[in-house]
């Protein structure tokens, strides 16, 4: 999924987010906003998960769509 399309559909994907990652805020998600590598570095850094844990999870987020 390239930037163009995590922009698309945005508020799915921050819906899911905080479905996987329960304390995320919304300043968080808008940070993040489009930007897959810095979504993944704000999710490593408030869970403390490897990258690798992280891209999976996305990953599986981001295949839904």
């Amino acid at each position: 999924m390239n930037r163009d399309q995590i922009e698309g559909k945005w508020t799915e994907i921050k819906g899911k987010l905080r479905e996987s990652y329960g304390d995320l805020t919304d300043d968080d998600l808008e940070e993040a906003k489009g930007d897959r590598q810095q979504m993944e570095g704000v999710l490593q850094q408030k869970t403390g998960n490897t990258k690798e844990e992280v891209r999976d999870t996305v990953d599986k987020i981001l295949g839904k769509f």
